[in-house]
């Protein structure tokens, strides 16, 4: 399973914004036709996501796939 590090890259690398940072970091990518995507990411970035949260962040906020 992925790392909370590993969230973090993938946003940083693909467009996500960083719009906040409290309790988590909080990314926002903006699509073409105007829907806005939200995810948060632990501050603690070693962690390991665990599989249940990884399939529901992949499918609901960041709306793509694992591949």
């Amino acid at each position: 399973m992925p790392k909370f590090r590993d969230l973090k890259k993938y946003c940083n690398s693909t467009g996500w914004e960083l719009f906040k940072q409290t309790d988590h970091y909080w990314y926002r990518k903006i699509l073409d036709d105007g829907t806005i995507l939200i995810t948060k990411v632990s501050f603690s970035l070693g962690k390991e996501i665990p599989s249940k949260l990884w399939k529901y962040i992949l499918k609901n906020q960041l709306q793509t796939t694992q591949e």
